[in-house]
């Protein structure tokens, strides 16, 4: 059967707020098809974040698919429902790749980073969803079959309340300082915390629920205090010492991944490294910002030392960048930053033609963590699936219905079909924060 041509964006929406009147829009893409997008919903969850967005995108057949991105919450959700709705209501959700292309196209001619690409990843995981509800499969089996029944995890050292806001919050309305992980206080989950008042404990604790990995990001309150461009000796001795007690206790029976959230510039970030090298981190992870893969790429050279790069990359092209200049020998991808699935596994098919292990950035969301699991399931260069326990034990639990349960280090692949999950349709009511809808 052929298909319809793509169509250019209505000049402007009749009717209603966010009910798009479809008479003075045009022709849809795929609209023959049995199967239509009716309506599309948003929500930021109050309990969580300031930033979470979560969307579910409904079909004249009932299906419904969700999705989620993190980050600038209220402009995504204009983005998406005042540009993106134009092209989605009305069309075939099965057109997955017509849809990423088309809005994508669009957005790279006005810069495609930040909010047009994470509005697109939200997108993108509702519409594999939806696919794989209709074929009643789950995702991963879509994407070739999976390459392993469970994936590998390891545990970042966060709070509870990381990523609600850090610590002080003096202001009203302060979110925090982006990529910075607090110390917290004291609790059963409060690793940050943990990792500078009892590390060896927390090693230990981790090791005996099957945890082959951690990871920390200790540099971040002197880069806060100081700025990016130098680090003290005594800054890093104090950051370092719970992790050299760690390696005095359990030696290498746990990997210790290193984030430095991007804080850094070159001369603090390579003293960083010479100090870091005795106790064979796995990987530097965001030592440097990414926005110069060359310094990058000598960075690495210099410091002699494995780096992680990052979640902080928007789209294959970035990659592809970051591949061919030798600049990283792990690679990390957030399917809700970088454009959803359908991007997420391009760029690890890009990073296995390298010989480059991949992993999933998840400290952002259930679904986020979801996404990947179904990508790296069927990926043969996979490697990790970043996990945050004290989010899946907390927070994750209100969002979506599925009890994510971390065993021996593993995390089982979803059984279900699409992702897997559901967001807890509670949250989808008008009352709530950030609500909108956009329908037929």
């Amino acid at each position: 059967m052929p298909s319809r041509p793509f169509s250019i964006e209505a000049d402007q929406i009749a009717g209603q707020p966010n009910v798009p009147d479809r008479r003075h829009l045009p022709a849809v893409p795929f609209a023959d098809q049995a199967l239509r997008i009716t309506a599309i919903e948003t929500v930021l969850p109050p309990s969580f974040a300031p930033h979470l967005v979560l969307l579910r995108l409904h079909t004249d057949a009932g299906i419904v698919g969700c999705g989620e991105t993190y980050f600038c919450g209220q402009a995504i959700t204009g983005m998406i429902h005042d540009y993106y709705a134009r092209r989605l209501l009305g069309a075939d959700p099965l057109a997955i790749e017509s849809h990423w292309r088309f809005l994508y196209e669009r957005m790279a001619n006005i810069g495609v980073r930040g909010v047009e690409l994470r509005a697109l990843s939200a997108v993108d995981l509702a519409l594999w969803d939806i696919l794989g509800q209709v074929c009643n499969q789950p995702v991963y089996r879509l994407l070739g079959g999976p390459v392993r029944d469970r994936v590998p995890v390891y545990n970042s050292c966060g709070n509870p309340s990381y990523g609600i806001q850090a610590e002080p919050a003096a202001r009203r309305g302060w979110q925090g300082w982006p990529g910075m992980g607090s110390v917290g206080r004291p609790g059963p989950l409060s690793d940050s915390y943990n990792y500078f008042h009892h590390p060896v404990e927390l090693a230990q604790e981790l090791i005996g629920l099957g945890y082959t990995a951690m990871k920390i990001w200790p540099f971040d309150l002197p880069a806060i205090e100081h700025g990016p461009m130098r680090i003290s000796e005594a800054d890093i001795r104090q950051a370092l010492r719970p992790l050299e007690r760690i390696r005095e206790a359990v030696g290498m029976e746990i990997e210790v991944m290193i984030d430095g959230h991007s804080h850094f510039q070159l001369p603090a970030a390579l003293r960083i490294a010479e100090a870091l090298r005795p106790l064979q981190p796995l990987w530097l992870e965001d030592i440097l910002k990414m926005d110069n893969l060359d310094m990058l790429a000598d960075f690495r050279r210099q410091s002699r030392m494995p780096v992680s790069a990052s979640e902080m990359l928007l789209c294959a092209p970035d990659y592809a960048a970051l591949l061919e200049k030798k600049a990283a020998d792990y690679v990390m991808i957030d399917p809700t930053w970088v454009g959803g699935i359908s991007e997420t596994v391009r760029v690890a098919r890009l990073a296995q033609v390298y010989n480059i292990p991949v992993s999933m950035h998840d400290a952002t969301g259930p679904l986020t963590l979801i996404a990947g699991m179904q990508v790296l399931a069927a990926a043969g260069n996979g490697l990790y699936q970043e996990t945050m326990r004290a989010q899946i034990q907390t927070t994750y639990r209100e969002l979506i219905d599925l009890e994510v349960q971390i065993s021996d280090g593993y995390l089982s692949l979803p059984r279900g079909p699409g992702l897997g999950v559901r967001l807890n349709p509670e949250l989808f009511r008008p009352e709530m924060p950030g609500y909108r809808k956009s329908q037929l």
